[in-house]
């Protein structure tokens, strides 16, 4: 990455990877070593994106630096403009599920109370049970229900599941599309969400489209299988950080 830092790709995911993880998703904050970091490496590498089933504007507000391509919910929205005027615009294939998605936010606030329900604009809902471990199999049972229903994609999390629209749209299609006039690719994730766009770098670089692709694996206890047999592997948030400022130490070396 550091011979070819302008036709390097540098890909994050936010809950796990740039912030801790918490008991209340909207109490995360990206910590501020890792966005240090991430503002010295933005003008020395092609492209730096974050990726992360969170939405697009909470990215950008959260990270608050331009010259961050911010893809949310997995790259079913982008933030487009800069940090301070910008706008959300969502993938063109998921408008059509906006009622199936409030339905089932709707219903599950009904079925779950207690449990937090967490909206993500029209294009997905998210039920979390980390304040309620004892209820997670209720829950994850509930949404496998609601997706067979509703004929929405169940993508499990850490402590937490998501629904949203059948399209194929995840952080491995959209890695691939990031990576388009790159030379370089990596990406750091800590959770089972993240395994397809480490996927996507083993592709491309087999297929010739990347000289070179990079996993990051973010580890912590609730890792899924595979995270610890990546390329790298840092321990947690602040690991991560460290790596990212090693990184741009090396490109400003180079300079």
């Amino acid at each position: 990455m550091v011979a070819s830092a302008q036709q390097a790709l540098l890909g994050l995911d936010f809950d796990g990877s740039l912030a801790p993880i918490v008991d209340d998703p909207a109490a995360a904050r990206i910590l501020p070593a890792a966005r240090a970091a991430l503002g010295r490496l933005v003008p020395l590498l092609g492209r730096v994106a974050v990726v992360s089933g969170r939405p697009a504007a909470f990215l950008a507000a959260n990270v608050g630096l331009d010259g961050v391509t911010y893809a949310g919910i997995y790259g079913l929205e982008r933030w487009e403009g800069t940090v301070g005027d910008g706008r959300v615009v969502p993938d063109p294939t998921v408008a059509a599920w906006a009622p199936v998605i409030e339905q089932v936010a709707a219903e599950a606030e009904a079925a779950l109370p207690g449990l937090l329900v967490e909206r993500k604009g029209a294009v997905a809902v998210t039920l979390h049970w980390r304040t309620a471990p004892d209820r997670g199999a209720a829950a994850a049972a509930w949404a496998a229900d609601a997706a067979d229903r509703f004929g929405l994609h169940l993508l499990p999390g850490r402590m937490a599941a998501e629904l949203r629209p059948p399209v194929a749209v995840d952080k491995g299609t959209t890695v691939t599309a990031l990576a388009q006039g790159m030379t370089v690719g990596a990406f750091a994730g800590d959770d089972a969400g993240d395994l397809p766009a480490f996927a996507a770098l083993r592709d491309l670089a087999v297929g010739g489209g990347l000289t070179t692709a990079v996993s990051i694996g973010v580890q912590s206890a609730e890792s899924p299988q595979g995270i610890a047999d990546l390329d790298i592997v840092v321990d947690g948030p602040t690991g991560l950080a460290e790596l990212l400022d090693q990184l741009a130490d090396a490109l400003s070396a180079r300079r």
